[in-house]
């Protein structure tokens, strides 16, 4: 079968189209016909840790299609999802519902896990409170605002394109504040009447991280999702900590256990698939690519130029 490998240097990611042998059904593992797979900066991206230099690897973690055997349609992580079959663990195994196709199933899984932990299970965003996602047209700041929305929230969003902010009206988004600066402050409050958000998602990392913290309300929840600046140290204003009784908590799978991500697999598919299901919550694919077409779709993905999840779609001629 073909599979993509990607190999991490010091300063860069490669990728490589390889013939492998079909990988072959475990216990406790499924095997996946591969439909579609999504792309995350993580993997790609030097700097997110997410692949280490060395040896390659199977490319993809996320994914959806037809369990061999019984034709099961399932989307979730995926490991070697740039392949046209891979090992999904049972656990991780997420339905597909009828309505929704290969291409948006595979923008879901972890995009959409990830925000479910950060929104539901770590930061309770309830109805009518506010939303502050710093770098909002990354793939996990869409999901984050169309998750947000579905709950009832109001979101504010920074990002340094009033294009992307423009669009992203459409889809909900209450206020855009055009910045990549910690600059933000002011009109975060005046959008809040001066109280601050309940909850932030920090998608940018420490370059903005002590504004983040300015505008937290009283109770308020800062979630660390990313770094996309690559700054990974900031100052904690601990006055702020204390007197207003915040919550600031990390949103990574690196050291979860296998039985932690799958409570996280459960709570999503018990309160998020339905809204999929019933088409209120919609993943927002920004381009779909050929199989041959990887290469491409991380260029894009490099520079910066999409808003959501990028999708490759598994056939190969």
């Amino acid at each position: 079968m073909k599979a993509y490998f990607i190999q991490q240097t010091e300063r860069a990611s490669a990728l490589e189209l390889r013939d492998i042998p079909q990988p072959q059904a475990a216990a406790g593992k499924l095997l996946v016909r591969v439909r579609a797979a999504s792309l995350n900066r993580g993997e790609f991206i030097r700097g997110h840790g997410l692949t280490k230099p060395g040896a390659a690897k199977p490319a993809g973690t996320d994914g959806a299609g037809e369990v061999v055997g019984t034709g099961e349609r399932v989307m979730g992580r995926l490991p070697g999802a740039f392949g046209e079959y891979a090992l999904m663990d049972k656990p991780d195994a997420i339905p597909v519902p009828q309505n929704i196709g290969w291409e948006e199933a595979a923008a879901i899984p972890i995009t959409f896990l990830v925000t479910y932990d950060m929104l539901v299970q770590q930061g309770n965003l309830k109805a009518g409170e506010w939303l502050l996602v710093t770098g909002v047209s990354a793939g996990v700041g869409v999901s984050s605002l169309l998750a947000a929305k579905a709950i009832g929230a109001r979101v504010i969003g920074t990002s340094g394109s009033p294009e992307k902010l423009e669009q992203l009206k459409s889809l909900g988004l209450d206020i855009g504040i055009q910045t990549r600066k910690p600059d933000f402050h002011d009109a975060v409050m005046k959008a809040t009447d001066g109280k601050g958000v309940n909850l932030v998602v920090n998608n940018v990392g420490g370059s903005v991280f002590a504004e983040t913290i300015r505008v937290l309300a009283y109770q308020g929840r800062h979630a660390t999702v990313g770094y996309l600046d690559g700054q990974l140290k900031a100052e904690l204003d601990i006055e702020a900590l204390h007197s207003k009784r915040l919550k600031l908590f990390g949103v990574s799978n690196k050291l979860r256990t296998a039985e932690q991500r799958a409570l996280t697999v459960q709570g999503f598919t018990r309160d998020w698939l339905p809204l999929f299901a019933s088409g209120k919550l919609k993943p927002r694919v920004d381009r779909v690519y050929d199989f041959k077409d990887l290469p491409q779709a991380v260029g894009r993905m490099e520079a910066d130029q999409h808003i959501g999840k990028i999708v490759v779609r598994v056939t190969v001629a």
